[in-house]
């Protein structure tokens, strides 16, 4: 499992840029970068060097604690897999390409492609001391034509990309990302009613074009989950002193909502059940609301039998509920 928290190169990094960088005007820049993307709007409106580090100090922890999940799950379903070269789609800061170093010591090759140029220019920034991302590439210009002219690579990623287009766009894009992964495309999105449903399209679209799920669903099925209910998870993680007053929060960790899938072009060995909330330990058993091959499951494991309550105690939102060891 990688750790929720930005690794010490990449926080060093950043602290070293945000030296002398107002906390105030940083606040009120993210707060309108924020207020752009809720209203469905994209990075267009980063266009400063102030900008760009605004949006770093507000979303890239939060951001960087989500895709290390979803690539902790990958790992998890996949631990043969050893990719060497990353495509990074809508790469923003950089954030899904350090992520993805930390989840796997075999990458060598890393291609970051997005549309903004200022973003672009802090993530080169960002990478320029270190030990895996030095020698980073960074393709500026719209994805969907960038792609075209890229080669494959054995893992692509895009995070917190796929919102910011329209229906035909988010298929097309779709297509060509599944087009240039070797091996495994992880999509992440915010975890929300819409983000789900998002995820939901791609998946759909990808397994009939010959996609199996890594994770989180054990199974290419439909998704059994009925609306108002969606799948999403959550990641905490610890707010820094300058994280907090971005923020305006006295709160010192914040909790990333976010959705994802992992597909790859080999079916996985093995897939266990997804824990899908928060499991309820109560004296007598724990109860467990489980994704499983079958469809959802309320799973009631009994405090009698120790071992399995034991194991079942250790369950959190979004694990692989896998059988006792």
């Amino acid at each position: 499992m990688i750790s929720p928290t930005l690794p010490a190169e990449l926080k060093a990094a950043l602290d070293a840029k945000l030296q002398g960088f107002s906390r105030t005007d940083a606040a009120q820049r993210s707060q309108k970068i924020s207020t752009t993307y809720r209203a469905g709007g994209g990075s267009g409106t980063i266009k400063s060097e102030a900008d760009a580090l605004a949006y770093a100090l507000a979303r890239m922890p939060a951001t960087y604690a989500a895709v290390a999940a979803s690539l902790s799950a990958l790992t998890e379903t996949a631990p043969e897999f050893a990719p060497e070269t990353l495509l990074d789609v809508g790469a923003g800061p950089g954030t899904a390409s350090w992520a993805a170093a930390e989840a796997f010591s075999s990458l060598q090759d890393f291609t970051l492609l997005d549309a903004n140029a200022t973003l672009s220019r802090l993530a080169l920034e960002l990478a320029h001391d270190s030990s895996r991302l030095a020698d980073c590439r960074y393709l500026p210009g719209d994805a969907a034509t960038n792609l075209v002219e890229v080669a494959q690579a054995d893992l692509v990623v895009a995070s917190y990309v796929i919102g910011e287009l329209g229906e035909s766009d988010q298929r097309k894009l779709a297509e060509m990302m599944w087009a240039k992964a070797r091996h495994a495309l992880v999509v992440i999105e915010p975890g929300t009613p819409a983000g789900y449903s998002r995820i939901l399209a791609l998946r759909q679209q990808l397994i009939a074009a010959g996609a199996y799920v890594a994770a989180p669903c054990p199974h290419e099925k439909p998704c059994p989950l009925i609306a108002p209910d969606w799948c999403h998870f959550n990641q905490r993680l610890p707010r820094s002193q300058a994280h907090r007053q971005i923020k305006g929060a006295d709160v010192p960790f914040e909790d990333e909502r976010f959705i994802y899938v992992a597909l790859t072009r080999t079916p996985p060995a093995t897939r266990a059940a997804r824990v899908l909330a928060p499991p309820d330990i109560g004296k007598a058993e724990i109860t467990a609301k489980l994704c499983t091959e079958d469809g959802v499951e309320l799973a009631k494991v009994p405090r009698r039998d120790k071992p399995a309550y034991a194991h079942a105690r250790r369950w959190r939102w979004g694990d692989a509920a896998t059988a006792e060891s």
